[in-house]
């Protein structure tokens, strides 16, 4: 897909509400995070049951209809996003380098870069969602805002400007997959069935927040009443059910499923969780049946990764 369409894309998610700035609140203390050994696949994942699910939801938005049932086999999942700390100890194993850093030397199609969220430099017309984004050919995995920005001090971040072959490359370098949708959200809703949620039905049950996601007048600025602006390092919220954290907000992830009866065909993933970008009045994606199309071969500043692994169920 070409990079105009693309950040047309990115909006859909996007949320154009506004509300009134309050003082930040403290999120719980964020988790502890390891480097998993490659060669453990079943550290740092949690072991998910199989069975029946209904997914989707008829209730909130149009590509989220109709409820359907899947039915998946017991796997594990990863506790949670996998991080710049992660990603790195992949990239220092395997000399891998991902599309965001990728630039053609002929002078071709193919660029490097990644979308970064940045209104109010240019936008003139904030009907057109899509001028929000800008694409910056210095944005990776390592910068995810270009130059400047830098993951050095920000390990335990979730990864982002990923494409979908750099995530199913770390993936497979641990001996996992991603997710199929099915799993993802049956994972995601953490034994809460039919839930608006993955905490329950309720957007902020006795008022607190759950999640990292936009609270102020988006686009123009996040108040921080979660506790964090822009990503939060994994693990800051509580979580779900089966123990999962960030299933909500921070960033979207990508699944193996294709958006649409021909997405795979034409590059196009399901991305399931919302982001620090989704806000209650309007994007209000960071709930468990929300879905977006990603294209495969472009990257974001709120786009990673969790990982599954498909096998026995014994572990440590």
């Amino acid at each position: 897909m070409r990079a105009g369409a693309a950040l047309g894309l990115l909006a859909l998610g996007l949320a154009a509400g506004c509300g009134g700035q309050k003082p930040p609140v403290q999120a719980v203390a964020c988790l502890p995070v390891e480097v998993p050994s490659p060669a453990d696949p079943a550290a740092g994942m949690v072991w998910i049951p199989g069975g029946t699910i209904t997914i989707g939801a008829d209730t909130f938005f149009p590509e989220e209809r109709p409820q359907r049932e899947a039915t998946v086999e017991g796997f594990w999942i990863a506790r949670h996003e996998v991080t710049n700390r992660e990603f790195e100890a992949f990239v220092a194993a395997t000399g891998y380098v991902t599309l965001a850093e990728q630039t053609d030397p002929s002078g071709g199609a193919a660029r490097g870069g990644g979308a970064v969220f940045d209104p109010g430099v240019h936008v003139r017309d904030w009907s057109d969602i899509s001028a929000w984004w800008r694409l910056d050919l210095a944005a990776n995995w390592r910068q995810p805002r270009g130059d400047g920005s830098s993951v050095a001090q920000r390990p335990n971040d979730p990864v982002v400007q990923i494409a979908y072959a750099d995530a199913l490359a770390y993936a497979r370098w641990r001996g996992h997959e991603l997710p199929s949708e099915a799993e993802w959200e049956m994972a995601a809703r953490g034994g809460l069935p039919g839930a608006s949620y993955v905490w329950g039905d309720e957007a902020r049950p006795g008022g607190e927040i759950r999640a990292n996601h936009w609270q102020g007048a988006f686009p123009i600025e996040d108040s921080g009443e979660d506790g964090h602006v822009g990503r939060a390092p994994v693990g800051c919220y509580a979580p779900n059910g089966f123990g999962l954290y960030d299933m909500a907000g921070n960033v979207w992830e990508w699944t193996s499923d294709g958006w649409g009866p021909q997405g795979a065909a034409q590059g196009m993933r399901v991305i399931k969780g919302g982001s620090f970008l989704c806000s209650d009045s309007y994007c209000h994606r960071h709930r468990p049946a929300a879905r977006q199309p990603g294209d495969e071969t472009f990257s974001t500043e709120h786009l990673g990764l969790r990982t599954v692994w498909r096998g026995p169920p014994q572990g440590p």
